[in-house]
């Protein structure tokens, strides 16, 4: 059964279909405002603008997610700049920061991050939504180029002792909150019976580890073999619950809008074609 639209949804689809696109959207714009970190702090030009590329790319994914929670009543001012920081539902592995001067911290979580949304967002092509679905073609397309990016990088970085040992050390550091990305929602049940996302989480987190496991071990890097729930940290993300971090980074991103007294804000990108419009 296709669900067309908002009035096409029981009480329980909508629920579904809102835990999904918060998830989603969460993500895509807390990863976006981390990247703008390392716009101009990567270690060659050309990296900066790449990184620039992926934030931007990033942040239009967000757009294209939170554009259909506005069907249901939702605004851009209640969905990012004046929404409870316990209400966002990013996994954890967006929010923390970056290990100062350390380009292999960027590299290793883009990797992480972009190889789960892949599989996540290909299983969204089945949905039962058809406005997510309509949109995944777009994100499958610019989410290439960053996977392309971070392989790159991580295979140029463990070429020798040193970028090994500190891409080991990110690994090791950022692994726990990568497996946050699978944490389930109070929705999980509704979403996968409903066909939001017929694919279930555990499927999807065994098939990212059945890829990244054997990618990052040809480079001679150890990924960490423990019980799933053993590695997972106390703050998940997924449940409002989150780690220290967030909350400087939510001051940083909304402190503008509330030091100018703002009770609107512009769009995250722009339509498409409206920036030709404007030229």
């Amino acid at each position: 059964m296709t669900l067309e639209g908002p009035d096409d949804l029981s009480d329980r689809e909508r629920a579904a279909v809102e835990a999904e696109l918060r998830c989603l959207g969460d993500d895509e714009f807390v990863t976006a405002e981390r990247y703008t970190e390392w716009q101009v702090r990567g270690p060659t030009l050309e990296a900066d603008i790449a990184v620039a590329n992926i934030a931007q790319d990033e942040l239009g994914h967000a757009r294209l997610w939170y554009d259909l929670l506005e069907a249901f009543g939702h605004d851009q001012v209640d969905l990012i700049w004046e929404r409870d920081p316990a209400d966002f539902r990013h996994a954890t592995l967006a929010e923390r920061p970056y290990e100062t001067g350390d380009w292999a911290d960027p590299v290793l979580r883009g990797y992480l991050y972009d190889t789960y949304e892949r599989l996540r967002v290909e299983a969204l092509s089945e949905s039962a939504y058809a406005p997510i679905a309509d949109r995944v073609e777009k994100v499958l397309g610019e989410e290439e180029y960053h996977r392309e990016h971070a392989h790159n990088w991580l295979e140029r970085l463990c070429e020798d002792a040193d970028g090994r040992r500190r891409v080991q050390a990110a690994l090791d550091r950022l692994f726990p909150h990568a497996l946050t990305l699978f944490a389930r929602t109070d929705r999980e049940e509704a979403v996968v019976d409903t066909g939001v996302r017929p694919v279930p989480l555990s499927e999807l987190r065994r098939e990212w580890r059945n890829v990244v496991t054997p990618f990052l071990g040809s480079l001679g890097l150890e990924v960490p073999v423990a019980d799933h729930e053993a590695l997972l940290p106390a703050a998940r993300g997924r449940d409002g619950d989150h780690t220290d971090a967030w909350e400087s980074l939510y001051n940083e991103f909304t402190f503008t809008y509330e030091q100018l007294g703002r009770d609107s804000a512009p769009a995250l990108m722009p339509e498409p074609g409206e920036a030709d419009a404007d030229v």
